[in-house]
């Protein structure tokens, strides 16, 4: 499933002290003043932090998908993507990892263990583990 900007946004907005700001007719979301992804103004692209020492072989891999940013950005741990190239795990993925880059460790090691609690889908109170299966397995 390809990735909406309402998925981007519920994403983002959800991971501890991250904000929404509209900054120039573009939202971007951030940690305090440290912006860690910010959508175009056509909501088409999706720049998030990335380490720039490793963002030439990301655009390399997948050129269709990421790109380098503009020349006034180069100087930022930023890189692009094709919004409409990603799919919905790796949207998350690369919100997740550009959030961790701005937050402090302790605070993205706690947000990280309670992700773990609940590897499997939780069962409601009342629902059998048969009722919760699908019919085909």
């Amino acid at each position: 499933m390809k990735p909406a900007v309402e998925d981007v946004r519920r994403v983002a907005i959800g991971l501890p002290r991250a904000e929404e700001a509209l900054v120039r007719g573009r939202v971007k979301f951030r940690v305090g003043r440290i912006v860690f992804v910010a959508l175009s103004r056509d909501e088409t692209l999706l720049g998030f932090a990335f380490p720039r020492a490793e963002r030439a072989a990301l655009v390399a891999s997948e050129p269709h998908k990421f790109q380098l940013p503009g020349e006034s950005d180069l100087r930022f741990n930023w890189v692009v993507a094709r919004l409409d190239a990603l799919d919905l795990e790796e949207m998350t993925e690369l919100v997740l990892s550009a959030w961790e880059m701005c937050v402090p460790k302790s605070v993205a090691a706690a947000h990280l263990a309670t992700l773990q609690l609940f590897p499997e889908p939780l069962i409601l109170p009342g629902a059998s583990v048969e009722n919760t299966q699908n019919e085909d397995t």
